[in-house]
């Protein structure tokens, strides 16, 4: 005998949704709690404003705002609450007695007056879906958590059979009352030393269904909440042809014996200013000649400089942005969220068949984060979700220092990547040089030489191998040979 799936109440916020795997299971009551700011309040009106496209009843009780200002709330998302039902429990329900009472304790009559007028107006409305908003008025009336506990149990039954979807909203000290509620979800909104307000949510209980567990990053914008399902890259399974994307420029491929395989990712790593952006941005040309989308993802630079700085090397970018086929996005780490940036690279892939997509720079990255074990993490998971969907990932990092054993990684995410990059600086003839060379590259043979790597108007130009110097990866190379192996005798730097 099989059992039929629970019927679902879209919660009109698409990746909060997602994150029930359709909804929330009709006909039972549920908690949703957190701080204050941590937005309960939008995220029951979309409930009831999701309804009412549905053609649903929906009724809002509030016991802590008016309904002018619930209408404020709704009128800053460009919302109106025309057609739903709001009920503001008169003050008199709620305020303390004139004279005592005689055989029973005041708070348990002013109790069951509030609870009856509530019930009351539930009854009238005969809503599908109802909000209480909020419980710790409630808890303030009962002043005994027994009284409160058994208060909120009676209700839990008084709605049973009732067709209706409840939501009830309390602030982050409601745990004890996780057990009577059929589900809980928990909203989080903390302050970091820098930056925006970050805000988290958590379904840490859903009895009888499937869900996503876990904490999703979410943002409350103008249309309400936005949230961000964690990224399970397992779920994300796709076939996908193989094969590799050439540079366009001879010697790097032959390099990196033949150019970069699809749904591999290469870690570009060396100090600032040693082309690791310039060759990046080589392989989002490439793609776009072939006709491929693109997208390339940055920290630091602004997109205006990357436009100009490409064009000055003769691999001018806005032409293939205008084309739509490439994406430039900046972001701020100190405003965006490790799940919302997934969020928008998944956009790119499933959307917009971006199939090459470049992480400049993996410190800003690091930054967006609350420490490196959380980077880590999510960073192995969208680097797997990438490599599913055939996707070439290019990840830039920046070292400290400039020469010999001073040259370091702020972390080292080496052993996530399948190609690694290195660049150098080194001195030689009188002038700083770069050199580049593949350290490994686990999905097919490449060459294991030292060359010379210079920028100019003509763009990328690469060098013999460095067969006549030793040491250059030390940034202090020793001349061996008789010959001039340099490029042009030190021609080919852009001035």
């Amino acid at each position: 005998m099989t059992t039929q799936a629970p019927q679902t109440a879209a919660t009109g916020i698409a990746g909060l949704d997602d994150i029930l795997c359709g909804g929330l299971p009709r006909d039972r009551l549920y908690l949703v709690k957190g701080r204050p700011g941590s937005g309960k309040t939008t995220l029951a009106l979309q409930f009831l404003l999701e309804g009412k496209e549905r053609g649903e009843e929906g009724l809002y009780i509030t016991l802590s705002e008016t309904p002018d200002e619930l209408r404020a709330v709704a009128a800053s998302h460009g919302w109106s609450l025309a057609g739903l039902s709001l009920f503001e429990l008169p003050s008199d329900q709620t305020s303390l007695p004139e004279e005592p009472y005689t055989m029973y304790h005041p708070s348990e009559v002013e109790l069951n007056e509030a609870v009856k007028a509530l019930l009351a107006e539930v009854a009238r409305v005969k809503p599908k879906r109802v909000v209480f908003d909020s419980l710790s008025e409630i808890r303030l009336l009962a002043e005994q958590p027994l009284r409160y506990r058994r208060q909120i149990l009676a209700m839990k039954h008084h709605f049973a059979g009732s067709d209706c979807t409840v939501l009830l909203l309390d602030d982050h000290q409601a745990e004890h009352l996780d057990s009577l509620v059929h589900g809980v979800i928990s909203l989080d909104r903390s302050s970091p030393d820098y930056g925006g307000v970050r805000r988290r949510l958590e379904v840490s209980k859903l009895r009888g269904v499937r869900f996503r567990d876990g904490f999703h990053d979410y943002t409350i914008e103008h249309g309400g909440l936005a949230v961000y399902p964690r990224l399970v890259a397992t779920e994300h399974r796709t076939e996908y042809a193989g094969g590799s994307l050439a540079s366009g420029v001879g010697e790097l491929d032959q390099l990196l014996g033949g150019g970069l395989d699809r749904g591999t990712a290469t870690l570009l790593v060396g100090p600032a200013g040693s082309g690791k952006s310039s060759l990046a941005a080589q392989y989002l040309v490439a793609a776009a000649k072939a006709g491929e989308h693109a997208a390339m993802y940055t920290f630091e630079e602004s997109v205006n400089t990357l436009l100009g700085r490409s064009a000055a090397l003769g691999m001018a970018l806005r032409p293939h942005v205008d084309a739509g086929l490439l994406t430039l996005r900046q972001f701020d780490p100190a405003e965006i969220s490790p799940g919302q940036f997934a969020h928008d690279v998944r956009v790119a892939v499933e959307q917009q068949k971006a199939r090459v997509v470049v992480l400049d720079s993996l410190t800003g990255y690091l930054n967006a984060m609350p420490d490196e074990r959380l980077l880590l993490n999510q960073l192995h998971e969208l680097l797997m979700y990438l490599g599913q969907h055939g996707v070439i990932t290019i990840l830039i990092a920046a070292q400290h220092g400039v020469l010999g054993t001073e040259v370091a990684s702020p972390i080292d995410v080496s052993y996530l990547a399948d190609t690694v990059v290195l660049f150098r600086y080194f001195e030689a003839a009188g002038r700083v040089r770069n050199a580049i060379s593949v350290m490994k590259k686990r999905s097919g043979l490449h060459e294991r030489t030292i060359r010379e790597y210079a920028l100019g108007k003509g763009g990328i130009t690469i060098g013999d191998p460095l067969v006549a110097f030793h040491g250059v990866l030390t940034g202090v190379p020793t001349y061996t040979g008789l010959a001039d192996p340099l490029l042009g005798g030190g021609a080919g730097l852009l001035d």
